[in-house]
């Protein structure tokens, strides 16, 4: 941002202020409270997402920094709607990469493909020759080896019905239900630690 709209050292200090103030009637509105449904604790917490980052905001602007805390989208996660003791559960991975120095991907693609000329060729090539070679938790370990940088990851273990071999391979990800996970572990490498860690109990 240009200094000539930068804010001012007075706007990141009102900004504090209302962030501090907004914190002090989030907890007396859960203090409270009358019962677990009161909008006043909704509506607490709108303001204090929206002070937080407003103060983030302005602070980056002004000073280049940021605050060491993410503002959750809505009022959280979804209440868990699952049963209290499931039969089974599934354990759904997701991280995120990306490609920052394709030729070494190239050359861990040809590696797996013993020569293959044709895994160095395309990115989507290679990735499919990388990832039916190696474990995932492998590439997540030595991603740096495979020219890949990481992004955002996430793990949910929810609550499932027991299965038959083979029986959802078409559709695998349809049963991803947030109000199904009995945790949730949120990495971002914007602050390189855990974002959260739901628990119905």
């Amino acid at each position: 941002m240009s200094d000539d709209v930068q804010p001012t050292v007075a706007e990141v200090r009102a900004a504090v202020e209302a962030l501090k103030a907004a914190l002090d009637r989030h907890l007396d509105a859960i203090e409270n409270r009358a019962g677990d449904d009161d909008p006043s604790v909704y509506t607490a917490f709108e303001a204090l997402a929206s002070a937080a980052e407003s103060y983030d905001e302005l602070l980056y602007d002004r000073y280049d920094e940021v605050t060491p805390f993410e503002v959750p989208a809505g009022d959280g996660a979804p209440e868990y709607a699952g049963p209290e003791d499931p039969e089974a559960i599934s354990v759904l991975i997701r991280r995120d990469y990306t490609v920052v120095e394709p030729d070494r991907l190239f050359a861990q693609a040809r590696r797996a493909s013993e020569g293959d000329a044709e895994a160095g060729e395309s990115i989507n090539a290679a990735v499919a020759a990388v990832f039916g070679e190696y474990e995932p938790d492998e590439i997540a370990q030595r991603h740096k080896e495979f020219g890949l940088e990481e992004g955002d990851s996430t793990l949910w273990v929810c609550a499932a019905e027991p299965t038959e071999p083979g029986e959802w391979l078409e559709a695998p990800f349809d049963q991803a239900d947030p109000q199904l996970a009995v945790c949730r572990f949120d990495m971002s490498v914007v602050f390189e630690d855990e974002l959260s860690a739901l628990d119905p109990d």
